[in-house]
């Protein structure tokens, strides 16, 4: 054997040897964002928005994506009902297989403090994943005559109770809000609940509310001239309509936090609780989902289970002397 034929042995066997050795450690790497598991069957999800309404197409949108990543058709099944937390209460028997799935609105997390359930939000399910965070405001027609917040509140306190306001259900995000304003302000508006969006905007278009208080389902509304939004319930102003103030820039500190996720039954193993997760987060990501949300003043909010959990530990703690503030909950 030459000399140098060994040299080259020698180097390219260290080289084989180096290969073997990073080879476990990069597989993780390459196989963390694939799939580790694959439903054998269609996977439902109970969704508790209206069907027609921007969390259903929504739902639907990711639904397509992640029925190619995972291999399975996604099933949305509308659930309405109990103030949105009907669909996570029906994980409740179903099994922990990754097969059975819910939408989770925040009032799963406020719900149990003024409404007596026989579910734990914090007990009973599992954490999956953020998936996005309405932005919430307040609109009326382009005819109304109020054409700022402070028309608004100074209607209400002038005729108090007269004026009504839709939102998508008792102890909402929406209804939390105008509490919030009405005990900051003096002024009195009366609530009507409804089932989501669809049924909300139609209500105002037909004269019988004066205004909407809840997420930006209108949107498009206001984009076609047909509403005007008076104030927003967020932190700071949006770029999009950056001429609209803030309802803290008015003297009133009301920020709406409305977010919601996917939950499924407790007990699933984290295997399959990662799959799904790096599922729906690559799903999130595609233009169509992402260019559907921009419509409504929406992103994405992604949170991996463990940061899912955690904002719901702290939210359901934090929420609760709000709900008292508000007449919903007892101390």
């Amino acid at each position: 054997m030459s000399k140098s034929f060994a040299v080259r042995r020698r180097r390219f066997t260290a080289l084989g040897c180096a290969a073997a050795v990073a080879a476990p450690l990069a597989a993780p790497m390459v196989a963390h964002g694939q799939p580790r598991w694959k439903p054998d069957k269609p996977i439902t999800i109970y969704n508790p928005f209206a069907a027609g309404g921007v969390t259903d197409v929504h739902m639907r949108l990711l639904g397509e994506v992640v029925a190619k990543i995972l291999g399975q058709q996604i099933v949305i099944d509308i659930k309405p009902g109990a103030a949105g937390t009907l669909a996570p209460a029906m994980l409740l028997n179903a099994k922990p297989d990754g097969q059975t799935l819910a939408v989770m609105s925040i009032n799963t997390l406020r719900y149990p403090h003024y409404q007596k359930t026989n579910w734990n939000p914090l007990a009973d399910f599992t954490y999956i994943t953020g998936l996005s965070s309405y932005t919430m405001g307040i609109v009326v027609r382009t005819d109304s005559p109020w054409k700022t917040f402070q028309d608004m509140i100074a209607a209400g306190k002038k005729e108090p109770d007269k004026y009504n306001y839709g939102t998508s259900g008792v102890g909402g995000t929406g209804q939390l809000m105008m509490i919030e304003i009405e005990q900051a302000t003096g002024a009195r508006f009366t609530h009507v609940p409804y089932k989501g969006g669809a049924e909300w905007m139609q209500a105002l278009m037909g004269g019988e509310i004066q205004f909407v208080a809840d997420a930006a389902q209108w949107a498009p509304f206001v984009d076609d001239g047909k509403c005007r939004i008076l104030a927003f319930a967020t932190e700071q102003r949006i770029p999009r309509y950056k001429e609209v103030p803030t309802m803290t820039e008015l003297g009133v500190k009301v920020v709406g936090q409305s977010p919601y996720g996917l939950l499924g039954p407790k007990g699933m193993p984290p295997e399959i609780v990662e799959s799904i997760y790096q599922a729906f987060k690559e799903a999130s990501a595609s233009p169509k989902v992402t260019e559907y949300l921009a419509k409504f003043i929406q992103v994405p909010w992604d949170k991996n289970p463990a940061q899912f959990r955690a904002f719901a530990e702290k939210y359901y703690v934090d929420v609760k002397p709000l709900l008292i503030k508000a007449g919903l909950a007892k101390s």
